[in-house]
């Protein structure tokens, strides 16, 4: 039986906190771990990876899409990891909802803007194949589907925070604080990248922004949904340690993999 509604509101700092600690987690595992390890087991010599994007010396099919199988692949994770929510308070369960929703949407909505604005990882994997705008279709629709059923899956993870009688009030702080958060570290965790501000502007924030969309919409989606009073979660009281955790990160984030890592043999 999960924890009764307590009184009181969620501590907004430690929502903040929680929300940036998502977001890195995300954009590591999409550049890191699916673009730069995808890179390096591939023959790179030389590869960089920042918050923005990962570049090496040479350039594959495989390394584009893989940024996106390993988002896609630790939503799943943690969608696994949610089903046994006994185990968590509200501020871990919260991480892990968003931790998923944000390597969910940034998935499924890659397949929408690359087939949408021809740019991208996926425009990189179907580059070359004919009819390209088939190829285009199809990630269009691939995107429109999956994004959607994206939305269903991190709306029924966010029921537990919507009590019984109440508006979207709950939802809106929780769905809207992570957006603007997520937007906010992106552009500046981006103003120091090797890159350039080219790909801030046109990668690092329409895919935080446009991927993450969908948690403008979800508490007008949910307003009509909720749960047995005995399922519901009680407010995110403030959480020193959470927040610790957040600003360091953030700070990491920003200041190292912002200005890039490199590796090279």
């Amino acid at each position: 039986m999960g924890a009764r509604v307590a009184s009181g509101k969620d501590d907004r700092l430690t929502l903040i906190a929680i929300s940036s600690l998502a977001c890195i987690l995300q954009d590591v595992l999409h550049e890191g771990l699916g673009h730069g390890v995808t890179a390096w087991l591939s023959g790179a010599h030389r590869l960089t990876v920042s918050t923005v994007a990962m570049q090496s010396d040479i350039d594959t099919r495989w390394i584009s899409a893989n940024g996106t199988v390993v988002n896609l692949i630790f939503a799943a994770i943690f969608w696994l990891l949610l089903l046994e929510r006994q185990r968590y308070g509200p501020a871990t369960r919260y991480f892990m909802v968003l931790a998923m929703a944000g390597n969910l949407f940034t998935g499924t909505g890659y397949f929408l803007f690359s087939g949408v604005f021809n740019f991208g990882d996926w425009a990189a994997v179907i580059r070359g194949l004919q009819p390209h705008w088939i190829w285009r279709l199809g990630l269009i629709a691939l995107g429109t589907v999956s994004y959607f059923t994206a939305m269903l899956v991190v709306a029924a993870k966010l029921k537990p925070f919507h009590p019984r009688g109440e508006k979207s009030r709950r939802l809106r702080a929780l769905c809207w604080t992570p957006y603007f958060t997520d937007g906010i570290l992106a552009a500046i965790g981006g103003l120091l990248n090797p890159a350039g501000l080219f790909y801030v502007i046109a990668s690092a924030l329409p895919s935080t922004l446009g991927a993450n969309a969908g948690l403008l919409s979800l508490p007008s989606m949910m307003r009509e949904k909720s749960r047995s009073e005995e399922d519901h979660l009680g407010p995110i009281p403030r959480l020193p340690a959470w927040i610790a955790a957040g600003v360091i990160a953030s700070l990491l984030f920003i200041f190292v993999l912002g200005r890039g890592l490199t590796w090279s043999r």
